[in-house]
């Protein structure tokens, strides 16, 4: 992600007849605002913290810190370097100092954190309440990869579409546009998916119910507070629409029927409807372009138009990451 948000949109390399000591030695730009380097230190926090996480199995205290902040400094360095071919992007060792800043913030509270009990309790409740295995620690992060896509309040609820209906000012009259019934099928879908995809993860089953509803609660209560900062007022409720919640309704009577599925049924399932969700956005589903949900903010900062990309290519690889690890999950099964 942070990959994609520095270099995106990765067209247009060309000299820029800068060198890597020219943008390190140069003044700290006068435009860089407290925003930009409030977004880059967030940005690289949770690397710094995951680094550090990391590296506990390998290396302790403050040599930890220092690996971390090394390497997320090396990333960064590179990135900042790779941006000096792109015409759109500007290096700068703002950026540097910012990311650098987040890391040794993120590797900082790992070392104060992961010595504290609540820390070793909600670890030891993380090994109780999920399967074992290197492959669920992957479908851990992909469930957090799709939250994260469907926490941007210009996506419908559990779609993968940018909103691109006819937006007009509250109290306005809007036009009547025909149901969508694939738009429904298609968060049904991708309810099914998550939902399946938490049977998979849960050592009991039956708490995947009680699992998929505090995940729905979580992304619809994060979406509405991204809605509230980020969206224009007559937009805030755009992304909750009749056809998103058709498909959640179709999509919980689907997970009713099949929680009692052997495990490689329930893979199987799993993989069919992430195939057929693929088809779908792709083949059939207007699937819009980031830059057409930007009239919905009432900000202009080139980070939001990074973050829609993002968000997109996360909406469509997401099936695709799924059925590699049902892949795997299949195969740890049959060793």
């Amino acid at each position: 992600m942070i990959i994609y948000a520095s270099l995106s949109p990765f067209v247009g390399w060309q000299e820029q007849g800068l060198t890597l000591l020219e943008v390190l030695s140069s003044p700290i730009r006068q435009t860089y605002t407290a925003f930009d380097a409030l977004t880059n230190c967030l940005a690289y926090l949770p690397l710094g913290m995951l680094l550090a996480l990391t590296l506990r199995s390998y290396v302790a205290g403050w040599r930890n810190v220092l690996l971390t902040v090394l390497a997320a400094m090396w990333l960064s360095l590179t990135l900042e370097y790779l941006q000096m071919y792109l015409p759109s992007r500007i290096s700068s060792n703002a950026d540097l100092l910012t990311n650098t800043l987040g890391a040794s913030i993120g590797g900082v509270l790992v070392l104060m954190i992961a010595p504290m009990p609540w820390f070793t309790r909600a670890t030891q409740w993380r090994i109780d309440l999920f399967q074992r295995g290197h492959g669920v620690d992957f479908g851990l992060a992909l469930l957090m990869l799709w939250m994260f896509a469907q926490i941007n309040p210009t996506l419908p609820m559990l779609g993968n579409v940018f909103i691109t209906e006819a937006a007009h000012r509250i109290f306005v009259a809007m036009p009547e546009e025909p149901f969508n019934y694939w738009a429904s099928v298609a968060v049904a879908l991708n309810l099914l998916m998550i939902g399946l995809l938490l049977q998979t993860l849960l050592r009991v089953r039956r708490d995947a119910a009680v699992a998929l509803m505090i995940v729905l609660c979580v992304v619809a209560l994060a979406k509405f507070i991204a809605a509230a900062v980020l969206l224009k007022s007559w937009a805030l409720m755009l992304w909750l629409n009749s056809e998103a919640m058709l498909g959640i309704v179709l999509g919980m009577l689907a997970l009713w029927t099949m929680h009692s599925l052997h495990r490689v049924a329930l893979l199987w399932v799993t993989a069919t409807a992430a195939l057929v969700y693929l088809m779908l956005a792709l083949w059939v589903l207007d699937s819009g372009t980031p830059s057409a949900a930007m009239r919905l903010y009432h900000w202009r900062y080139g980070h939001l138009l990074n973050y829609n990309g993002m968000s997109q290519i996360v909406s469509g690889v997401f099936p695709l990451l799924l059925m590699g690890y049902l892949w795997r999950t299949s195969r740890r099964r049959t060793e």
